[in-house]
């Protein structure tokens, strides 16, 4: 292991503090901590400092100060900085895996997938001269031309969750920085290590001090946030009340907000459907991450006669998982990232079955040899699940597969149109009449089709509909250029001598 490598890993076991103008601010005597738990064992492994207003405030004026500077700098440097903190990640791609299994549970190959999918942001973002350029229209008028320019914003924040701690903050500060803004990251307080290797890796790849900075911390420190006057947009993502608060008090205080909040999300399965395609792909996409992802399904409304079917072969695959320590390189799924999260998840089933509906698969006496205080739970299953009930209505956010049963296309089509949530969807069909009416009627901000768990390539956008999105962007993408840029137009005449007089109509086409 290189010297990069123990800077990298040098907090292991260690206080996690702040990030702020380019240099580690660690925590005082003085601060208040929460613990960071390893999942796998139940451990505390390390506490992180959650920041005062005060320290809030510092790391603002950090990113203000170095505003001017990198909005200025021209867009293709910009790029070369993204383009080497791309290689310098790939490069100590093992460690950021390891760090994101370590805290937040999932399994190691997933932890890898997280890191890819943030870093094909960050080479979309290598592209913004070009997303940059903007528009030219000659001779609008009489000696008339006009042209438009995307301009920055200027300090941006992203507060993130704990589900994701390397991808969806790339989905932010890739996009905020190539645009010529500086970012202030709050990451989850519950795996918060991967935001300050982040930040190692981005002064190691030349960005200038102040332009990315991290600030820890709870509800203390995002309210700091979202008053600081200084603070230009909010981007989050997170449940759908915070998201809400987020984005009201955001918008309350002058700010441009984009705030991504819950999900339920439903995988139709039709009579057509190849049933060993449907039984694969709800089977990663429910129990994958130990069912701790927004995109994740967590409702299969089976449609027709396939129902039956289904079920049993779910019956037979869900109990096979293999649940272990997150590194063990047979995992398919591991712990959940809290005890308090796993008690919440666990109350779920216990709910489920008191409101009557059949627990197929009971994942709560999962045990596993030698981590007995690890925070597992194996994959829950059920069937015979009612729209009224509250493992339908709410997002669960943890390995527990509702199965609905619908009579029809449109009664599916219905049941999935009339849920509070509007975040991701899929559906199994060899009709493809039935998949574009589907595609064209849902409505769902992301639509799968025989693709499970449809999140769209970086040089598209992501975001859902209804109480799944407050706001009007999407994230990364096209809409990441739009919500990171402010849009100006440029009207211009340059006369070709010294006109007397002035004129005091308004200006019209001539």
């Amino acid at each position: 292991m290189g010297s990069s490598d123990s800077r990298l890993t040098a907090q292991l076991g260690t206080d996690v503090g702040h990030w702020i103008g380019g240099a580690e601010a660690p925590g005082t005597a003085q601060d208040r901590y929460a613990d960071v738990f390893n999942p796998a064992t139940g451990a505390i492994a390390r506490r992180v400092a959650l920041a005062t207003p005060a320290q809030v405030d510092v790391a603002v004026k950090a990113a203000a100060a170095a505003f001017p500077g990198w909005a200025a700098t021209p867009a293709l440097r910009r790029a070369r900085v993204l383009f080497k903190f791309k290689e310098l990640a790939e490069r100590h791609s093992g460690e950021l895996a390891a760090m994101i299994t370590s805290e937040h549970g999932k399994v190691f190959s997933d932890a890898e997938g997280e890191l890819t999918r943030g870093l094909e942001v960050v080479e979309f973002a290598c592209g913004i001269p070009q997303l940059l350029k903007g528009e030219y229209s000659e001779q609008v008028g009489t000696g008339i031309d006009m042209y438009s320019v995307r301009q920055s914003l200027g300090v941006c924040v992203g507060i993130t969750p704990f589900n994701f701690p390397v991808m969806v903050p790339m989905w932010m500060f890739p996009m905020a920085i190539a645009c010529g803004n500086t970012f202030i990251l709050k990451p989850s307080e519950r795996d918060p290590s991967a935001a300050l290797m982040i930040a190692r890796l981005l002064k190691e790849a030349g960005l200038p001090d102040g332009v990315f900075n991290v600030v820890q911390g709870d509800k203390v420190a995002v309210d700091a946030l979202l008053a600081h006057p200084q603070v230009d947009a909010i981007s989050f993502v997170g449940s759908t009340p915070i998201a809400r608060y987020i984005h009201d008090t955001a918008a309350a205080n002058g700010k441009r907000v984009q705030a991504l909040g819950g999900a339920k999300n439903h995988m139709v399965v039709m009579p057509d459907a190849d049933l060993d395609q449907a039984v694969d792909a709800v089977i990663g996409a429910a129990y994958g991450s130990a069912g701790e992802r927004c995109m994740a399904v967590s409702v299969t409304v089976a449609v027709g006669d396939i129902a039956d079917r289904l079920v049993a072969r779910l019956k037979e695959r869900v109990p096979a998982i293999r649940v272990a320590n997150g590194m063990d390189p047979t995992a398919e799924m591991g712990p959940l990232v809290t005890r308090a999260h796993y008690e919440k998840v666990k109350g779920y089933v216990d709910t489920g079955v008191a409101e009557g509906a059949r627990l197929v698969v009971d994942g709560r006496g999962v045990k596993v040899a030698g981590h007995e205080q690890g925070f597992f739970l194996g994959g829950c299953l059920f069937d015979d699940v009612k729209p009224g009930m509250r493992i339908y209505r709410e997002e669960i956010f943890g390995p527990v597969l509702c199965i609905v049963r619908a009579g029809s296309f449109e009664e599916a089509l219905q049941m999935i149109n009339a849920h509070e949530f509007g975040n991701g969807t899929a559906i199994f069909t060899r009709d493809g009449d039935a998949a574009r009416e589907f595609a064209n009627r849902v409505q769902i901000g992301m639509v799968g089709i025989n693709v499970p768990i449809p999140v769209p390539m970086a040089f598209h956008s992501f975001g859902g509909w209804k109480a799944s999105l407050f706001g009007d962007h999407h994230m990364h993408g096209p809409e990441g250029v739009r919500f990171y840029t402010r849009y100006k137009a440029v009207t211009q005449r340059w006369p070709t001598g010294i006109r007397a007089g002035a004129d005091f109509s308004i200006p019209t086409l001539k």
